[in-house]
């Protein structure tokens, strides 16, 4: 008789401990799904945010692409300028030395480079 109140205290700890590791498991469980959870939420938060940075890159994308645009066909217009359809040199600088520019009254460089440089950078 006592051998069996032992076996059955012993099946009795064993039931509590399996109940035990059995709730634990349940907590771990929960805790896990809620980690899932969060984790599929900051993962969708993630993606809406990666939607509207590629969203943006295009915009940016397009707007430098127009300005680039822009930029070659400004400096195919300026290429394309030369000096008998604007104004000589000599108009800027009938002589040698410093003469006035015509636009400001101050004195800009003479023409010996060839090129005109103003002190003011009126004619750059």
């Amino acid at each position: 008789m006592e051998a069996i109140k032992k076996k059955m205290q012993m099946l009795k700890l064993d039931k509590e401990n399996a109940l035990d590791r059995a709730e634990q498991a349940e907590t771990d469980q929960k805790s896990a799904e809620e980690k899932c959870k969060q984790l599929e939420d900051d993962l969708l938060a993630l993606q809406k945010k990666l939607k509207g940075t590629e969203d943006e890159l295009d915009k940016y994308s397009e707007a430098l692409k127009d300005a680039q645009e822009k930029l070659e066909l400004s400096e195919k217009k300026a290429a394309d300028v030369s000096w008998p359809d604007v104004m000589p040199p000599e108009a800027y600088f009938p002589h040698e030395g410093t003469q006035s520019c015509g636009i400001n009254s101050h004195v800009c460089r003479g023409p010996q480079s060839k090129s005109i440089q103003c002190e003011c950078r009126c004619l750059t």
